[in-house]
């Protein structure tokens, strides 16, 4: 049986990551990105393709709750319902507290936060009545330990897995698990793009001395998303190098 899954942000550094993992492993994929990353989206659906991997993109707003009930609706005319969902769609907007503006605060609150709610509503109920599913949130070391100048994201991230444990309880007899990864710094074109000396200084502060690969990400939600992990929800899945240990 092919299970259907939707990455939300399936075309940033992380996603193409998770939407590969997912292809190899007999998934029927969806990467969603926002309306007004279609060209790019054309252009990453091209390369995948001819990597030998056949993904759908799909352009909808994840913060708006109208956009991603419309996108989930005509996903699941198109494709079937959706088995598993991955949401990582993200953005940043860091500031010191004392100088962010309400603007930053709202904007990293509405991708990062609600639009998990947005997105994992259209598919809850479906995946109970079906009596599988799978959720995966994609958080962050700095929801764990919180980051300087990221009050915004480390409050947004932090949400996320509060989320993950709660619906987590709701989902546990009717075969539907909801877990939480929270990746630490991985070596994506955003970080590479680092001055040379700040990323230095931040590997240096990693036990491993060394940033994550996006597939060492995608990996750990692969296990989460199979029927392998079928005893496993509300957990929150590390993998830092050791930046953060709990």
């Amino acid at each position: 049986m092919t299970r259907i899954a939707l990455v939300t942000g399936g075309i940033g550094g992380i996603g193409t990551a998770i939407c590969t993992r997912l292809t190899k492993d007999g998934c029927k994929v969806v990467a969603n990105h926002h309306p007004s990353e279609s060209a790019v989206a054309d252009a990453w659906k091209k390369e995948r393709a001819g990597e030998g991997h056949h993904i759908e993109t799909f352009a909808a707003d994840v913060s708006s709750f109208e956009d991603s009930a419309r996108m989930v609706k005509e996903i699941t005319e198109q494709h079937g319902p959706i088995d598993i969902l991955i949401n990582c769609a993200g953005i940043t907007r860091d500031k010191t507290f004392k100088k962010m503006e309400l603007a930053q605060w709202e904007a990293v609150m509405k991708v990062n936060l609600d639009s998990v709610f947005n997105v994992t509503r259209q598919v809850w109920e479906g995946m109970l009545e079906r009596g599988f599913g799978r959720i995966i949130n994609i958080s962050s070391v700095n929801g764990q330990r919180g980051q300087f100048g990221q009050a915004n994201y480390s409050a947004a991230k932090a949400g996320m897995h509060g989320f993950t444990m709660a619906l987590a309880q709701e989902g546990a007899t009717k075969g539907v698990t909801v877990n939480t990864v929270s990746p630490g710094y991985v070596e994506t074109a955003m970080t590479l793009a680092m001055d040379e000396t700040v990323r230095n200084s931040i590997i240096s502060g990693i036990p491993m001395r060394r940033m994550a690969q996006p597939d060492e990400i995608a990996a750990a939600i692969a296990f989460l998303a199979s029927d392998e992990s079928s005893y496993m929800t509300g957990a929150n899945l590390p993998v830092n190098g050791g930046l953060f240990i709990h």
